[in-house]
């Protein structure tokens, strides 16, 4: 079974970045990824793609990126349910992020690029109690 997404996207706003009850730090983010085709007006298609990345990596994505910011993803789609305060059942897909590479520099005050690079989640291991 394979369950990998992998895609280039800008920023859509500031990363959220909070702590769970234990302490362990969880980054919100959301991608903007162009469609690779036109549409029947020539316009290409945005796709809006929430993110979340766990510990390390969710502090660097906190800590280091921004809206605008050009990253490359790479993760596994999850979908999850929960029940909102009205009572209603609802869905959310999402991707984990296992690895994200800042593909463009961060700018500094004299607009010349200031920062980029990557960030894996080291503990993004394959678990020990799969049935194969």
């Amino acid at each position: 079974m394979m369950n990998v997404f992998v895609g280039i996207g800008r920023l859509t706003r500031d990363p959220e970045l909070r702590y769970t009850p234990q302490g362990v730090p969880v980054a919100s983010f959301a991608i903007a990824v162009e469609r690779p085709f036109a549409n029947a007006q020539g316009n290409k298609e945005v796709d809006f793609i929430d993110c979340v990345a766990w510990r390390k990596l969710g502090e660097v994505v906190g800590n280091h990126l921004s809206k605008g910011r050009l990253v490359g993803v790479r993760g596994r789609l999850q979908i999850r349910s929960y029940e909102a305060q009205d009572g209603t059942k609802r869905r959310v897909a999402e991707i984990v992020a296992e690895d994200i590479n800042f593909l463009d520099g961060k700018k500094n005050g004299n607009g010349a690029a200031a920062e980029s690079g990557s960030a894996s989640e080291p503990d993004a291991a394959i678990p020990d109690d799969l049935p194969f």
